[in-house]
């Protein structure tokens, strides 16, 4: 385990105000740094903070953050509290997990504590699965048709996959190698803070969601800022060869092998912001045990609830048109459209229906869409192939199917167990070229494409196999900030 405390378990323990998630965290480097506590008793004292901020307010470290939890978190009353209080189910519902045998135990507990919700009414975990923050990364959970569950959803709403083919085979890779790596640098930027000097406009910004709540219109201008960008960690954009060995009538392509652009990212700081304030939100009212916590829902017949599901649409078409600018620059460097254009969300909620016609909300939290004849992308790693499906409307997955290949370790372990040149190494076995990308995306990290597939085969049939060549993703954040 990493002896530094990152944003990601400052919110998991119940931080959400940027302000209090970054002096917490400066706090807790300094006490680390000075050795007056290991990261384990700060993440205890944090907890026990947040629960009484109060008894904190003379403490010789902590009273700093007490002040501004009471400030910025205030803690509900007793009999508010009680009001919204939920118990979990005794029994856990069955659903299916596909591929259980490589999936860790901690994330099977989880979907187990969501399918205990109240408000749950059937749950799948596809084969990527592992461990997240309230919903496995990998989970797809139906609930009540009246709640939503922010953190089902996840930080990053409707990350996105993007795929553009192009008439151009490999043999053009090859020969025009460093001329696709310059147009990744000039069309492509990453980092949470990265914004272009002068982005393109867009039309989504015409959209008049903009202006349908004050934090969506706080947070206009920084989605401006930040239009046609990628975030942090896994996401990436990339050059490689796509190739289709049957005829298909979804690709609309003859046989044949493709050069092809494949991206990956969200709804970046706009998405980030929305999630947190509504979590925070449910959090507030919704009380469920320890375990379930960050699984708290926002009913959709109140304000909040209706703002969240606005702008959680809204992000979504946001992530698809960062998405849209950065293939549209590159056709433009290349001067030639796409052939076809491919592409999905995988962190998003949807109304949709039992096989009985219940009306449910759908949240799939790194899930593919695979109702009958949905088109996906599974990537798997930079030095593994992914690929397109067409989904097969299995309802025992809720028509869904998983979003890549799946950690097999976790950061902190990569950081820990592998090397610069263990990924240089592997880079170079596979003839990929790498631009950025820190030690946790090794391409070890992540489970065997083929075994994640073959779980799935019931869910997904594949028209095509993408193999990347030219890679770029971000360096690594300063101050170790992800947005995945």
């Amino acid at each position: 385990m990493s002896k530094k405390l990152n944003n990601n378990e400052l919110k998991a323990i119940g931080f959400y105000e940027d302000e209090l998630i970054d002096h917490a965290g400066r706090l807790a480097k300094s006490l680390i740094k000075s050795k007056s506590f290991e990261k384990e008793e700060i993440l205890e004292k944090y907890r026990a903070l947040l629960s009484n901020p109060d008894a904190f307010l003379t403490d010789e470290f902590f009273a700093t953050i007490a002040e501004l939890t009471k400030e910025l978190q205030p803690i509900e009353s007793a009999e508010k509290q009680k009001a919204n209080t939920f118990e979990l189910k005794k029994e856990i519902p069955e659903y299916k997990i596909y591929g259980i045998e490589n999936i860790g135990k901690e994330a099977i507990n989880q979907m187990n504590n969501a399918m205990r919700l109240p408000v749950a009414v059937a749950g799948a975990l596809m084969p990527d699965a592992h461990l997240g923050y309230g919903l496995p990364i990998g989970g797809v959970l139906a609930t009540t048709s009246n709640v939503v569950i922010p953190y089902a959803v996840g930080v990053d709403i409707a990350c996105r996959m993007c795929l553009s083919i192009f008439e151009m085979d490999k043999h053009y890779l090859e020969s025009k190698s460093k001329m696709l790596k310059t147009y990744l640098g000039e069309n492509t930027l990453f980092g949470i803070d990265g914004k272009f000097p002068k982005p393109m406009p867009d039309e989504v910004f015409d959209k008049p969601e903009w202006e349908a709540t004050k934090i969506i219109k706080d947070l206009k201008h920084r989605a401006q800022t930040q239009i046609g960008t990628s975030g942090t960690g896994n996401h990436f954009v990339e050059w490689g060869i796509i190739e289709i060995s049957t005829e298909s009538t979804a690709l609309k392509l003859p046989i044949g092998s493709y050069l092809a652009l494949l991206s990956h990212s969200g709804s970046r700081g706009f998405g980030a912001n929305i999630a947190n304030y509504y979590s925070k939100l449910a959090l507030e009212r919704t009380k469920l045990p320890k375990e379930a916590r960050n699984l708290a829902w926002l009913d959709l017949a109140t304000e909040a609830g209706q703002e969240y599901w606005i702008a959680m649409n809204l992000a979504g078409d946001y992530s698809a048109a960062n998405h849209h600018q950065i293939h549209q620059k590159m056709a433009k460097s290349l001067g030639i459209k796409p052939l076809v254009c491919v592409e999905n969300h995988h962190n998003f909620a949807w109304e949709g229906t039992l096989a009985d016609g219940t009306p449910v909300i759908i949240h799939r939290k790194g899930a593919t869409p695979a109702g009958k004849g949905d088109l996906g992308i599974i990537p798997a790693s930079m030095t593994q192939a992914g690929f397109v499906v067409r989904g097969k409307g299995d309802f025992s997955s809720l028509y869904s199917a998983s979003h890549g290949a799946g950690r097999l370790m976790s950061r902190s372990q990569a950081q820990k167990n592998i090397t610069k040149q263990d990924i240089k190494k592997a880079l170079s076995e596979n003839g990929v070229t790498l631009i950025g990308g820190d030690i946790d995306e090794a391409p070890m990290v992540y489970k065997d494409i083929n075994k994640v597939l073959e779980s799935q085969s019931d869910l997904v049939e594949i028209l095509a196999k993408f193999s990347p060549k030219i890679v770029r993703m971000s360096e690594p954040d300063p101050r170790g900030r992800r947005e995945d």
